[in-house]
């Protein structure tokens, strides 16, 4: 393959990493706490590849298109979502800086998708069945001894839970160091990277209860950006196109001329 066409090939293979980035954020514009993504590239110069790549280029395949540029990184935007008025007492959002609490089967994840529920044994959990944990650890409000019928469940703007009156527990509500070292795990959950910074008290949040957190996704925004990854892809295609149209006329002008 010509180096002209191996850039173009990498340009078309950056516009479709963007496109499978922007599609998932367009299919979560509805997801309850979901954080859209970007994507992030630097193309190479090639007089800035590895010498041992540098040499011979002109040979390179598409499966090594990452060598041309630096680093293809996806970064989330952790901006809030607009709030959500629901009149569910079990539906908590988050304003300001910070993740609830759950404990999942490969432990703690963080989340702001807050549309909570009670399971079979009064504890509260998410939409998945995964407990919310509490400064104590699981948050139970509902049991034989305790039972939630006719007895308020109410969490005020700390994140402090009373049934009936009666505190019986406060929301585990963390922060991380900014930029956040977090990575998605699916289903709104976060996890710390490995090599990152611990988590941290939330300063300054607040909860509301009977809201949640919407998606930030803009999906107006998405579907522009959409339109203008799409045609930058076509433009790749016309540019292979043309370069391989030059390259078969010159190749059959020359074997005319021996």
């Amino acid at each position: 393959m010509s180096g002209e066409i191996y850039m173009a090939a990498v340009g078309a293979l950056a516009c479709e990493k963007r496109l499978q980035i922007i599609s998932n954020n367009l299919a979560n514009s509805n997801t309850v706490g979901y954080k859209q993504d970007y994507g992030q590239f630097q193309i190479l110069d090639l007089s800035e590849l590895p010498e041992e790549s540098a040499q011979n280029y002109e040979e390179l395949n598409t499966s090594q298109a990452d060598l041309f540029w630096n680093q293809f990184n996806v970064y989330t935007d952790h901006t809030s979502g607009s709030l959500k008025n629901t009149g569910n007492d079990f539906d908590l959002a988050l304003s300001g800086k910070g993740f609830f609490c759950v404990q999942t089967q490969d432990g703690i994840h963080y989340t702001r998708k807050g549309d909570f529920t009670l399971n079979a044994d009064g504890v509260l959990v998410t939409r998945s069945g995964w407990p919310v944990m509490g400064e104590s650890g699981e948050i139970s409000v509902d049991s034989k001894e305790n039972p939630l019928q006719h007895k308020k469940f109410l969490v005020d703007e700390e994140g402090n839970i009373t049934v009936g009156g009666k505190q019986v527990d406060s929301l585990r509500l963390v922060d991380f160091p900014q930029p956040y070292n977090l990575t998605k795990v699916g289903e709104a959950l976060f996890k710390p990277i490995d090599s990152g910074p611990g988590e941290i008290q939330a300063e300054g949040i607040r909860v509301s209860q009977g809201f949640i957190e919407l998606s930030n996704v803009d999906a107006v925004k998405m579907m522009t950006e959409m339109i203008e990854v799409l045609r930058g892809y076509e433009s790749y295609q016309k540019i292979i196109r043309s370069i391989d149209e030059v390259n078969s006329r010159a190749i059959n002008e020359i074997g005319q001329m021996t």
